[in-house]
């Protein structure tokens, strides 16, 4: 089982930060997802949420990401299910602030549109539940 942290970064009108994967990684190229990535050996989920974070957008948070959700994600590449946590937090950035450190973009999408995206494994799971959720309602009323 691998171990995966992955960020839903909420603008103030309620859109999500999201990745388009390029084509060259193993998991779910061409699809959309949260960054985040690998938690590696002696990280936590947390540390690995704002280290994959500020590699992938540019963003460096110290503080605020909230833990949302775990969830269980096949991944076919590898046959095997893993974990995936996945961290929120409200942000004032806009695209222009975000840095795409990795895939063909990063940006926020609106979210009643996202749901239809083509996404990957781990975020057909995470993203509708977090959309549904608490914790994205009370980003929403920052």
């Amino acid at each position: 089982m691998q171990r995966f942290a992955s960020v839903a970064l909420v603008d103030p009108r309620g859109w999500v930060l999201l990745q388009e994967r390029d084509e060259h990684p193993v998991i779910d190229p061409g699809r959309w997802g949260f960054p985040g990535g690998g938690v590696e050996p002696g990280e936590s989920f947390e540390q690995a949420a704002y280290r994959e974070l500020a590699e992938e957008t540019g963003v460096r948070l110290e503080r605020g990401l909230e833990p949302v959700a775990v969830h269980t994600v096949f991944h076919a590449h590898s046959g095997s299910h893993d974990e995936l946590r996945l961290f929120a937090a409200a942000t004032g950035l806009g695209d222009e602030d975000i840095v795409c450190g990795e895939g063909r973009q990063m940006v926020f999408v609106d979210a009643s549109l996202a749901r239809a995206f083509d996404l990957t494994a781990g975020a057909a799971l995470a993203l509708p539940a977090f959309l549904d959720g608490p914790v994205y309602r009370r980003l929403l009323a920052r």
